[in-house]
């Protein structure tokens, strides 16, 4: 998908009076990503509540947790196509619905499959989400502001997964401490899931005030309507005839590219198709999500309480924010690669501290004990691990699969990339509960064994892209 920003700026840019509605209408479509973080991490303060309402085990609490992951994968593959046919705002539309409809579903459900099947609606809209607002961003936004305004969609998703940290922790504190102390009639873990649809009718409201990407106008052959936006976005003084010109070029030229461009490796597929594959799946197997799915849970089994785990929940989704403005502010000064190493290296440090307090823990079920100084160890080593992660594979991930594959395959490759994104996430989050019962100790060690086993790949592996422009890459 080319986009109308990615051309030179020409005469008359962006007037400065144009800048508070481009940043309006980027907010906007990244009210998507708040919501991807949102309805994908407040899972985390229900499973406990879910469980014990439905008296299910390990296995089945993981299956619920992780439909909503196989649900992404559908709408990630189907969402580019959807979006070049129908355009960005109604497909943004269609993504604010399905959030709504979840949350209402995950709400009410009235058996574990039933919950499952509400879940796996609202990893739809979730994977909708993950492509069409950076798609629209890109499109609509002045070639010199576009990195920063990009950024938009990271520094949502982890607004959004603070913010239902914070929720889950008000609406426990509200109902007695306990996610299934009633409020209104209703369990509180029922009230987490269900809060989602007021940020999804604001998406749909907001998603109806902006304009439809000048790309996609340019391509159904609305022309009037595409010169009316560029100069909305672009200013008065644009060459609106010219910009148009290269744009239809652009689009008459477009090779879409096929899984098939991808063969001819000595493995089957390109090398540098699975580089971005062990990048995605390296970003996954340190276990970055069972924090911000399952960390509700952990710490109530080494003996903290349902609320005190869910106000730390909360402040390690504060840490991410943090993690994630240092890596934007840092990865066009020193490099992708060394911001790589640098991640890899404190997540390993700081899994391996995890391991070696949670194997001090004693008793079981809600008996469990762990030592003070453990305890304290974990809690500080669960946090840097979160830090070291923001800071570096967070976003150095999906900036380098943004950016290092050869032009003729970004889009097939970036695709085959982000599906096994989707299913190392999904084979980490079914895994945790049973792993975690075997052995919370092992299971954290496992995952500080990724993170050095990273800093190989990335050192043997990984081809520095700062400062290369998109059509060397090669």
């Amino acid at each position: 998908m080319v986009s109308v920003t990615q051309q030179p700026q020409r005469s008359g840019a962006q007037a400065p009076d144009r800048l508070g509605f481009v940043v309006f209408i980027t907010a906007a479509a990244a009210l998507g990503g708040f919501l991807f973080g949102y309805d994908s991490s407040v899972i985390n303060g229900a499973v406990s509540g879910i469980q014990n309402r439905f008296g299910i085990g390990d296995g089945v609490t993981g299956l619920i947790v992780s439909s909503a992951l196989l649900g992404s994968a559908v709408g990630a593959a189907l969402a580019g196509r959807f979006a070049d046919r129908y355009g960005r705002i109604r497909v943004m539309k269609v993504a604010a619905i399905l959030f709504a409809i979840s949350a209402i579903g995950s709400m009410l459900p009235f058996a574990a499959w039933d919950l499952a099947f509400w879940r796996v609606l609202g990893g739809a809209a979730i994977g909708i989400a993950s492509v069409i607002a950076p798609t629209y961003i890109a499109e609509v936004a002045p070639t010199r502001y576009r990195g920063r305004l990009a950024s938009f969609q990271q520094a949502a998703i982890v607004l959004g997964i603070a913010i239902s940290q914070l929720v889950n922790w008000v609406l426990t504190e509200s109902a007695g401490g306990d996610t299934r102390g009633h409020l209104l009639g209703l369990e509180a873990w029922q009230w987490m899931l269900g809060i989602c649809v007021i940020p999804a009718v604001v998406y749909f409201v907001l998603s109806s005030m902006i304009p439809e990407s000048p790309r996609y106008l340019i391509s159904m052959n609305r022309l009037a309507d595409a010169r009316t936006v560029l100069r909305e976005v672009e200013g008065e003084g644009i060459d609106t005839d010219a910009r148009i010109a290269e744009v239809q070029g652009l689009i008459a030229s477009d090779h879409q590219p096929r899984f098939k461009d991808l063969l001819g490796g000595r493995f089957g597929l390109l090398p540098i198709v699975w580089v971005g594959i062990g990048l995605s799946v390296f970003q996954q197997l340190v276990g970055i999500n069972v924090i911000f799915y399952y960390s509700s849970i952990l710490w109530q089994s080494v003996g903290i309480d349902q609320s005190s785990s869910l106000l730390i929940s909360f402040s390690s989704s504060i840490i991410n924010i943090v993690g994630t403005v240092i890596a934007i502010l840092l990865v066009d000064r020193i490099g992708r690669k060394p911001l790589a190493v640098i991640g890899s290296a404190g997540m390993a440090v700081s899994l391996g501290a995890a391991a070696w307090a949670f194997s001090s823990a004693t008793g079981s079920g809600k008996n469990v004990h762990i030592p003070d100084l453990q305890g304290t160890v974990a809690l500080v080593a669960a946090n840097a691990f979160v830090l070291f992660f923001a800071l570096s594979w967070g976003v150095v991930v999906w900036v380098m699969l943004g950016e290092m594959f050869p032009n003729r395959i970004r889009a097939a490759a970036l695709s085959v990339a982000a599906s096994a994104q989707w299913i190392a996430n999904w084979a980490i989050t079914v895994s945790f509960p049973s792993m975690a019962s075997w052995s919370l100790s092992a299971t954290y060690a496992i995952y500080a064994a990724f993170a050095g086993l990273s800093i190989i790949f990335v050192a043997r592996f990984m081809k520095e892209t700062k400062g290369v422009r998109l059509e060397d890459m090669g």
